[in-house]
């Protein structure tokens, strides 16, 4: 009985954690150990005059190999509280900074 369990419980794979949020910015601060603060741009266009409006946020990023440096193109993906303030990891360097 105790296999019939096993062999029907599924693995826990990525999209059963649910859909995480995956964002592309620019490494605007490589100075903390295994972290990184990550400009995220976008443009909103506004809902009443329909001029796009550019806004800016700042995330804090684990970078566990220290990876990237200040200027690169980076994409992170949402992930479990890390610390008082990062709440994203860094998946991977898109383009490297000249």
């Amino acid at each position: 009985m105790s296999e019939q369990q096993n062999a029907t419980a599924p693995a826990v794979s990525a999209d059963q954690r649910g859909n995480r949020k995956r964002v592309i910015g620019v490494v605007s601060s490589d100075k903390m150990a295994k972290t990184r603060v990550v400009a995220v741009t976008e443009l909103r266009r506004h809902p009443l005059y329909g001029k796009y409006v550019k806004s800016t946020l700042k995330y804090h990023v684990h970078d566990e190999k220290n990876e990237s440096k200040e200027g690169d193109k980076v994409l992170i993906i949402e992930t479990r509280p890390l610390s008082k303030t990062k709440r994203w990891r860094l998946m991977k360097v898109l383009e490297r900074a000249l």
